[in-house]
């Protein structure tokens, strides 16, 4: 029997360079298994992602936006491509490109976001997302900037 999930009303957002992996990748590719989490915080995170959980997709580099959302398929599992188990992965798929991106910039200047990992752990790769931060990211990506 599958475990629970211990997932708030809200969600989780998980970040990824674009110039490794951009959202248009995932909507090409429609799934991919989500690898590469090395951070303590960030692996112990992604150890209470649960299938069906909804994730934001979040873009690092130059772009550090939100961008649109994915759904995790499956509970986590070791990563088969590393020597370490400790390491795990989760599969996610595409669900939607947001109507525009929302900034890091707008996220900062926003107070609902003040206590937020994304701008208090500004180098944690996987964190959770309050139903009230979803909620209001969902807003701001409907908003004319």
């Amino acid at each position: 029997m599958a475990k629970a999930s211990t997932q708030p009303a809200g969600g989780w957002l998980f970040k990824e360079e674009p110039q490794h992996y951009s959202f248009a990748d995932l909507e090409r590719d429609r799934d991919t298994v989500w690898d590469g989490v090395t951070n303590n915080l960030a692996l112990k995170n992604l150890r209470e992602v649960r299938t069906g959980d909804k994730v934001l997709f979040y873009q690092t580099g130059n772009d550090k936006a939100v961008v649109g959302e994915m759904r995790v398929m499956s509970d986590p599992y070791p990563d088969e491509k590393e020597k370490d188990p400790k390491l795990v992965v989760v599969d996610v798929r595409a669900s939607k490109r947001w109507p525009r991106s929302v900034t890091l910039a707008e996220i900062k200047a926003d107070p609902d976001f003040a206590d937020w990992d994304l701008v208090k752990n500004s180098r944690l790769s996987v964190m959770r997302v309050s139903a009230k931060q979803w909620q209001r990211l969902v807003k701001l990506s409907q908003a004319n900037p």
